[in-house]
């Protein structure tokens, strides 16, 4: 997206104070955090050049210039990648589309015991299996709604569903603007983020221009018919497939949540009868 560049070297100085490098922090100052000159002078180049960089008026920047900026706003190895991208976009404006492989689909099935689901570009749900749709509801969503952005923004029930909403959100965003300095040309990104941005709280947070990699973490819920369940969550990216994650929910076997879980994947398997739980098998 244009001018994202600019705006995230923005973003990535106004978090560093001038006495945490060093620098002298009197003076009336307009903007928080560090100036343009200030990095210019830590980074050791001139403050035009490092003005030019931020307007991406240079082209051919060298790594070792990446670098010094990088080290000078305490960049970490997301934010490192994300810069390069931003400063060398791919040329690629197709749509990534996202398939599916049956292999992969059995690898869901395989799964069966622990909540798992397929996340394609721009964060859609492709993908799911029994108990994954037993947690989240899946295949209750229009198609064209199984995107994990659209329902944590724009659906009430996701603010009810995650005890810790704000820290979805949060991740959810960082994630989605990680994939838009992958994908700067998806024709597709660009009407997903519009909407997005009718929830204020999506607008503000993506400006802040935070990038994060979807790894591991918890997922803390309130289902409305099994009460509170706390997982943790694996996401595994798949070989060859670059834009496809594999997100997993595992719970300790001993725990409530594990319990929960035991009984869905008994009741799923058709080993008793529970007529309180709700298992639907995702197509």
């Amino acid at each position: 997206m244009d001018g994202d560049l600019g705006r995230f070297l923005r973003s990535r100085r106004a978090r560093i104070r001038p006495e945490d490098v060093g620098l002298p922090a009197h003076g009336r100052r307009r903007v928080s955090g560090l100036r343009r000159e200030e990095v210019a002078l830590l980074a050791g180049m001139s403050a035009e050049y490092y003005i030019r960089l931020e307007q991406q008026r240079v082209r051919n920047v060298s790594d070792e210039v990446l670098d010094a900026v990088a080290r000078v706003l305490r960049l970490d190895g997301t934010e490192r990648a994300h810069l390069r991208r931003l400063l060398r976009p791919p040329g690629d404006r197709r749509a990534p589309l996202g398939q599916v492989r049956p292999g992969v689909r059995m690898l869901l099935d395989a799964a069966g015991s622990v909540p798992a689901f397929v996340l394609g570009p721009r964060m859609d749900v492709l993908a799911w299996n029994a108990l994954a749709d037993a947690i989240t509801g899946f295949s209750d969503m229009p198609e064209g709604e199984r995107n994990m952005a659209r329902q944590t923004f724009l659906t009430p029930r996701a603010r009810s569903l995650y005890r810790d909403w704000p820290a979805v959100a949060a991740e959810t965003i960082s994630y989605l603007r990680l994939y838009a300095g992958r994908h700067p040309g998806d024709p597709l990104l660009g009407p997903l983020v519009a909407g997005l941005s009718a929830d204020p709280g999506f607008a503000r947070l993506w400006e802040e221009h935070r990038v994060a990699e979807k790894t591991f973490g918890v997922k803390l819920l309130r289902h409305p018919e099994l009460g509170d369940l706390d997982f943790a969550y694996e996401t595994l990216a798949l070989p060859g497939d670059p834009d496809l994650l594999v997100v997993m929910y595992t719970a300790d076997p001993a725990s409530p949540t594990g319990r929960v879980l035991a009984r869905l994947w008994r009741a799923h398997r058709g080993d008793l009868d529970e007529p309180d739980v709700r298992v639907t098998a995702a197509d």
